[in-house]
């Protein structure tokens, strides 16, 4: 595997919602969304001000989403917020999984609130209340039980299952829980026939290395954009 599908993998998050996640997906037209309680994504297939408008009609006001994308057409009612450079990263089929000595345990909705909270610590907004139910997570507790390292899925694509809401709680870095939990996703991609890939911001230096190290190859960059619509 030396490339992500440009077809697929330039809008994935319009991709992910028409096929494996249609059951998330808001759609008007050229325009569509996660609802907001799932994760903070839209997409528009093709660029314009139509699309704007019916991506403008899925939101409430005061509400808010990332585009994935190059650019795209501005309109009264849909602010331009700050934007974020991502690294798209995909495993090589070559690359072997080692065992782990971590014990990670399955997580499910019932742990939504706890989840939540460890990611806010990371990467605060972008895991909600049901971003859960979008895959499988996995996590690592201490001794007294409390959740201190997670990892999932997010963005399901036809033959790619991205990997998301990798974190580890600022106490507990450096014993290798973060790894053991990508490894865990991994094993479970390969027994289902997916490959692995993922994004990540590109000044969070620390997680790029963690996925280098591991074996994760950089694909190609993209730009997130935040909009919302006036209140």
């Amino acid at each position: 595997m030396s490339e992500l599908p440009e077809k697929l993998f330039a809008n994935p998050v319009w991709h992910a919602l028409h096929s494996k996640h249609h059951k998330f997906a808001n759609c008007s037209g050229q325009a569509c969304r996660y609802a907001a309680d799932v994760v903070p994504f839209a997409a528009i297939n093709t660029p314009g001000v139509e699309p704007m408008r019916q991506l403008q009609s899925l939101f409430e006001p005061g509400d808010s989403a990332w585009i994935i994308g190059k650019d795209y057409e501005e309109i009264p009612g849909l602010v331009r917020g700050k934007t974020l450079e991502c690294l798209q990263m995909v495993l090589p089929d070559g690359v072997t999984v080692p065992d782990t000595e971590t014990e990670i345990v399955k997580l499910s909705d019932a742990n939504a609130d706890e989840m939540v909270a460890l990611t806010t610590l990371a990467f605060p907004g972008f895991f909600r209340q049901r971003t859960c139910e979008m895959g499988s997570y996995y996590g690592v507790r201490s001794p007294s039980g409390e959740l201190i390292a997670m990892g999932g899925e997010r963005l399901k694509l036809e033959g790619f299952t991205e990997i998301s809401g990798v974190c580890t709680h600022p106490s507990f870095r450096g014993r290798g829980m973060a790894a053991g939990i990508i490894w865990q996703l991994v094993r479970e991609h390969r027994k289902e026939g997916v490959v692995s890939w993922l994004h990540v911001a590109n000044a969070n230096r620390r997680a790029v290395e963690l996925y280098l190290w591991l074996g994760f190859e950089e694909i190609r960059e993209v730009m997130l954009h935040h909009v919302s619509r006036v209140a």
